[in-house]
């Protein structure tokens, strides 16, 4: 009678693990989305850094972080993380009509054009990785939406719906793009040979108060109060399509 209580138990307490979600899954998972090894295209983007460098308004690392922090509080904490968490819970309630609904709303608060046609550059590339990664009819209905013209499909909404799917929590998913925005500047600051590796690594620290910030703003948001004011960074990357010579997209 123990032995065949054992087995029982034994079974019962693998089936009960197995139906548990994996924390190291989702840890693994949030750091795969935040690596810029990821090919979401994110690394072709300045925001708008290339075209302030060139005009000498970005010359050093405390330009850099002001610039960043503008980004974080005055745009991605008030408009595009605010899209990204609702997307994540339209995805979570399986409801793609409110994701295409959400998705349009961003695209109608992206008042720049470069803005909107990088933001729909790296949405279709994250959409393309992530269907055959976490292969899901949520995705693959959110392609076809794409193909009909139906579905702006802008990185933020993309990035919300795959987060979820991935199975992390609405705050790693927030987290895992904040840090890979801010990462993919850096990266484009260091190119662009504003600042070293080593001090890109003590912004990254430095900065994050700010981002721990940015995710609490928009946590509390609800879509209907979504804005964002950045007329200098606006303005910069308008004019990066008239640079003479460029690394990045926008």
């Amino acid at each position: 009678m123990l032995r065949c209580y054992y087995r029982g138990s034994l079974f019962f307490l693998m089936n009960n693990l197995d139906n548990r979600p994996s924390t190291i899954k989702q840890k693994l998972a949030q750091m795969q989305l935040a690596d810029s090894f990821f090919p979401s295209g994110s690394y072709t983007l300045s925001h708008g850094l290339e075209s302030l460098v060139q005009q000498d308004k970005i010359r050093q690392p405390e330009d850099l972080v002001s610039f960043l922090q503008i980004l974080a509080y005055n745009k991605i904490a008030t408009c595009d993380l605010v899209a990204l968490i609702h997307a994540y819970r339209a995805g979570a309630a399986n409801d793609l009509e409110k994701i295409i609904q959400i998705d349009a709303q961003l695209f109608a608060q992206t008042s720049i054009a470069i803005t909107r046609k990088t933001q729909q550059q790296s949405g279709r590339a994250l959409l393309m990785v992530a269907q055959s990664t976490w292969q899901h009819q949520q995705l693959a209905t959110l392609a076809q939406k794409r193909a009909l013209n139906q579905f702006y499909c802008l990185h933020p909404i993309v990035f919300g719906v795959v987060g979820n799917l991935a199975g992390l929590t609405a705050t790693d998913t927030a987290l895992a793009f904040l840090h890979g925005l801010v990462t993919g500047i850096l990266g484009a600051a260091i190119r662009l040979g504003i600042l070293g590796h080593l001090q890109a690594q003590k912004i990254l620290l430095q900065l994050a108060p700010d981002l721990e910030a940015a995710y609490k703003i928009a946590s509390s948001m609800n879509l209907e109060q979504m804005w964002s004011c950045t007329p200098e960074i606006d303005l910069a990357q308008i004019h990066h399509t008239k640079l003479a010579s460029r690394l990045f997209a926008n």
